[in-house]
């Protein structure tokens, strides 16, 4: 048995799964923090210099079939904030000093 936990525990430091796993468990919350910046803050300023205020169920008619505008560009918007966000996260947290080579 402690052959087992061993083998086990080097599987556990050679992969790294502990760090993964408390990078998925971060990334959890900071999927939370984004879609309540998006649902509750960026959607809302969105909806109320819109004239109907639900732009999200905005369609455009083409033949029989009805294109769902709204919710794409809903879609587009939430990618732009996620994506913003990270961004912001790798300038400030994950900032390297840049080391000058001495010739």
């Amino acid at each position: 048995m402690q052959k087992f936990f061993a083998e086990f525990m080097k599987f556990l430091k050679e992969y790294k799964v502990i760090g993964l796993a408390i990078a998925v468990i971060v990334g959890g919350a900071v999927n939370k923090l984004v879609t309540a910046l998006v649902n509750d803050i960026v959607m809302p300023l969105l909806s109320a210099v819109t004239p109907s205020g639900n732009w999200r169920g905005i369609t455009l008619a083409v033949g029989r079939s009805q294109l769902a505008i709204g919710s794409f560009f809903g879609a587009v918007v939430d990618f732009l904030v996620i994506a913003l966000v990270v961004f912001a996260f790798y300038k400030i947290v994950l900032r390297e000093d840049k080391i000058e080579k001495v010739g």
